[in-house]
Protein backbone atom coordinates (compact mmCIF):
# COMPACT_ATOMS: atom_id res chain seq x y z
CA UNK A 1 0.00 0.00 0.00
CA UNK A 2 1.40 3.39 -1.02
CA UNK A 3 1.02 6.24 1.41
CA UNK A 4 0.21 9.63 -0.07
CA UNK A 5 2.87 12.26 0.48
CA UNK A 6 1.79 15.89 0.70
CA UNK A 7 4.25 18.73 0.22
CA UNK A 8 3.23 21.85 2.12
CA UNK A 9 4.82 25.29 2.44
CA UNK A 10 5.10 26.51 6.02
CA UNK A 11 4.46 30.22 6.41
CA UNK A 12 4.59 30.58 10.18
CA UNK A 13 5.33 28.63 13.35
CA UNK A 14 1.75 27.64 14.27
CA UNK A 15 1.46 25.84 10.91
CA UNK A 16 3.86 23.05 11.93
CA UNK A 17 4.65 20.63 14.76
CA UNK A 18 8.10 21.52 16.09
CA UNK A 19 8.45 18.13 17.80
CA UNK A 20 8.08 16.38 14.43
CA UNK A 21 10.68 18.68 12.86
CA UNK A 22 13.01 17.85 15.78
CA UNK A 23 12.51 14.13 15.20
CA UNK A 24 13.37 14.64 11.52
CA UNK A 25 16.54 16.60 12.27
CA UNK A 26 17.71 14.24 15.01
CA UNK A 27 17.16 11.22 12.76
CA UNK A 28 19.07 12.91 9.93
CA UNK A 29 22.07 13.88 12.06
CA UNK A 30 22.25 10.73 14.16
CA UNK A 31 22.30 8.56 11.03
CA UNK A 32 25.30 10.39 9.61
CA UNK A 33 24.11 13.25 7.40
CA UNK A 34 26.31 16.32 7.54
CA UNK A 35 23.78 19.14 7.90
CA UNK A 36 25.55 21.38 10.38
CA UNK A 37 25.31 19.41 13.63
CA UNK A 38 27.30 16.80 15.54
CA UNK A 39 25.86 13.52 16.82
CA UNK A 40 24.26 12.70 19.07
CA UNK A 41 21.95 15.65 18.51
CA UNK A 42 19.89 16.61 21.55
CA UNK A 43 16.21 17.51 21.49
CA UNK A 44 17.12 20.90 22.97
CA UNK A 45 19.58 21.72 20.18
CA UNK A 46 17.11 20.55 17.52
CA UNK A 47 14.30 22.56 19.11
CA UNK A 48 16.45 25.70 19.31
CA UNK A 49 17.36 25.30 15.65
CA UNK A 50 13.77 24.86 14.45
CA UNK A 51 12.42 27.68 16.60
CA UNK A 52 15.01 30.03 15.06
CA UNK A 53 14.10 28.83 11.56
CA UNK A 54 10.37 29.26 12.17
CA UNK A 55 10.83 32.82 13.46
CA UNK A 56 12.96 33.62 10.38
CA UNK A 57 10.39 32.56 7.77
CA UNK A 58 9.54 35.23 5.23
CA UNK A 59 11.22 36.79 2.19
CA UNK A 60 14.67 35.60 3.28
CA UNK A 61 13.77 32.01 4.18
CA UNK A 62 11.11 29.58 3.03
CA UNK A 63 10.30 26.10 4.33
CA UNK A 64 8.42 23.12 2.89
CA UNK A 65 7.59 19.88 4.67
CA UNK A 66 6.62 16.50 3.30
CA UNK A 67 3.87 14.79 5.28
CA UNK A 68 2.42 11.31 5.30
CA UNK A 69 -0.64 10.50 7.42
CA UNK A 70 -0.22 13.80 9.28
CA UNK A 71 3.44 13.21 10.20
CA UNK A 72 6.40 15.21 8.90
CA UNK A 73 8.75 12.91 6.99
CA UNK A 74 10.93 15.45 5.18
CA UNK A 75 11.76 19.12 4.71
CA UNK A 76 13.66 21.59 2.55
CA UNK A 77 14.51 25.27 2.81
CA UNK A 78 15.04 27.96 0.20
CA UNK A 79 16.90 31.16 1.10
CA UNK A 80 16.54 33.82 -1.60
CA UNK A 81 19.43 36.27 -1.69
CA UNK A 82 18.34 39.65 -0.34
CA UNK A 83 21.32 41.61 -1.67
CA UNK A 84 20.53 44.00 -4.52
CA UNK A 85 22.92 42.30 -6.92
CA UNK A 86 21.78 38.79 -6.02
CA UNK A 87 18.00 38.92 -6.07
CA UNK A 88 18.01 36.52 -9.02
CA UNK A 89 19.35 33.61 -6.93
CA UNK A 90 18.68 31.52 -3.84
CA UNK A 91 20.38 28.87 -1.71
CA UNK A 92 18.73 25.49 -1.37
CA UNK A 93 19.29 24.27 2.18
CA UNK A 94 18.61 21.39 4.55
CA UNK A 95 16.89 18.88 2.27
CA UNK A 96 16.29 15.79 4.38
CA UNK A 97 13.94 12.83 4.74
CA UNK A 98 13.41 10.42 7.63
CA UNK A 99 15.54 7.31 7.14
CA UNK A 100 12.40 5.17 7.36
CA UNK A 101 10.90 7.02 4.39
CA UNK A 102 13.84 7.25 2.00
CA UNK A 103 13.61 5.75 -1.46
CA UNK A 104 10.00 6.88 -1.95
CA UNK A 105 10.72 9.97 -4.05
CA UNK A 106 10.09 12.36 -1.16
CA UNK A 107 13.41 14.21 -1.51
CA UNK A 108 12.78 14.63 -5.24
CA UNK A 109 9.28 15.99 -4.54
CA UNK A 110 10.64 18.47 -1.97
CA UNK A 111 13.37 19.54 -4.38
CA UNK A 112 10.82 20.07 -7.14
CA UNK A 113 8.58 22.12 -4.82
CA UNK A 114 11.48 24.43 -3.95
CA UNK A 115 12.56 24.73 -7.60
CA UNK A 116 9.00 25.51 -8.73
CA UNK A 117 8.63 28.14 -6.01
CA UNK A 118 11.92 29.70 -7.09
CA UNK A 119 10.68 29.85 -10.68
CA UNK A 120 7.39 31.41 -9.56
CA UNK A 121 9.39 34.07 -7.73
CA UNK A 122 11.38 34.85 -10.86
CA UNK A 123 14.63 33.41 -9.53
CA UNK A 124 17.10 32.27 -12.18
CA UNK A 125 19.84 30.53 -10.22
CA UNK A 126 19.88 28.08 -7.32
CA UNK A 127 22.99 26.99 -5.45
CA UNK A 128 23.68 24.42 -2.75
CA UNK A 129 26.47 22.49 -1.13
CA UNK A 130 26.44 18.90 0.03
CA UNK A 131 28.85 16.37 1.45
CA UNK A 132 31.11 14.86 -1.19
CA UNK A 133 30.15 11.28 -2.15
CA UNK A 134 26.83 11.51 -0.29
CA UNK A 135 23.59 9.98 -1.53
CA UNK A 136 22.35 13.54 -2.03
CA UNK A 137 24.85 14.05 -4.85
CA UNK A 138 23.06 11.40 -6.91
CA UNK A 139 19.72 13.16 -6.42
CA UNK A 140 21.06 16.56 -7.45
CA UNK A 141 22.84 15.21 -10.51
CA UNK A 142 19.75 13.27 -11.60
CA UNK A 143 17.68 16.44 -11.14
CA UNK A 144 19.77 18.53 -13.52
CA UNK A 145 22.05 20.27 -11.02
CA UNK A 146 25.60 20.91 -12.20
CA UNK A 147 28.69 20.36 -10.09
CA UNK A 148 30.73 23.55 -9.74
CA UNK A 149 33.56 22.14 -7.65
CA UNK A 150 34.55 20.94 -4.23
CA UNK A 151 36.12 22.38 -1.12
CA UNK A 152 38.30 20.00 0.92
CA UNK A 153 37.98 19.76 4.71
CA UNK A 154 34.91 21.99 4.67
CA UNK A 155 32.98 20.64 7.65
CA UNK A 156 32.82 17.91 10.22
CA UNK A 157 30.61 14.88 9.77
CA UNK A 158 28.24 14.20 12.67
CA UNK A 159 30.89 11.80 14.00
CA UNK A 160 33.53 14.57 13.96
CA UNK A 161 35.60 13.75 10.85
CA UNK A 162 36.52 16.41 8.29
CA UNK A 163 34.93 16.02 4.86
CA UNK A 164 34.83 17.85 1.56
CA UNK A 165 31.74 19.64 0.36
CA UNK A 166 30.61 19.84 -3.25
CA UNK A 167 28.98 22.97 -4.64
CA UNK A 168 26.15 22.57 -7.15
CA UNK A 169 24.08 25.06 -9.13
CA UNK A 170 21.01 24.95 -11.28
CA UNK A 171 20.10 27.61 -13.82
CA UNK A 172 16.34 28.05 -14.05
CA UNK A 173 14.63 29.13 -17.25
CA UNK A 174 12.40 32.07 -16.47
CA UNK A 175 9.91 32.97 -19.19
CA UNK A 176 11.08 36.04 -21.11
CA UNK A 177 14.64 35.88 -19.75
CA UNK A 178 17.06 36.56 -22.56
CA UNK A 179 20.14 35.40 -20.67
CA UNK A 180 19.26 31.80 -19.77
Amino acid sequence: MNTVTTIRKIDNAPDVAVDQLCTLLIDTVNTGASVGFLAPLSVETASDYWNKILTSLGDGLQLWVAEQAGEIVGSVQLAPCLKENGRHRADLQKLFVLTTHRGQGIARALLLAAENAALAQGLRLLVLDTEKASVAENLYQASGWQRAGEIPNFALTPSGKLHATVVYFKALSVKGDQHV
